[in-house]
């Protein structure tokens, strides 16, 4: 555990959450900044700052339990699918800096628009960022 960091708070109790899940890996809770009704935050209970820096096990119970929780959102909120996000970095929006995902409920009119739009991209271009990353 990390002083000072809200979701250690969260994973030790000494700050109060909306717990929806746990394993012995990870915790499940509300986000107190819900992008939809139903918004989850799935936190690994081993402090580390993103998923670059989890221990794969806890990567893995992370992800079984949102997977469990995605299950969830669509069966009792009547959702209509689900976003599954990881931010890594304040650039791409990760304001609490302990691994954990967000499972986002979506809805057909849910106000939620999230700033990329797909478009195609140049294949001479996509192909070479392939060779970049293999």
């Amino acid at each position: 555990m990390t002083e000072n960091c809200l979701f250690c708070g969260i994973v030790t109790g000494t700050i109060p959450s909306e717990q929806i899940a746990e394993t012995e890996r990870a915790i499940a809770f509300m986000d107190i900044n819900p992008a939809t009704r139903g918004h989850l935050l799935v936190v690994t209970r081993e402090h580390a700052t993103d998923l670059r820096d989890s221990a794969p096990e806890d990567l893995i119970a992370a992800t079984l339990l949102a997977q469990s929780l995605v299950g969830r959102v669509i069966e009792r909120l009547g959702a209509d699918g689900a976003n599954l996000l990881s931010c890594i970095g304040p650039d791409a929006w990760q304001s609490v800096f302990h691994t954990h995902l967000h499972v986002i409920p979506r809805y057909k009119d849910d106000p939620l628009v999230l700033p990329w739009h797909p478009k195609p991209g140049d294949a001479e271009d996509i192909a070479a960022t392939a060779v970049e990353l293999r």
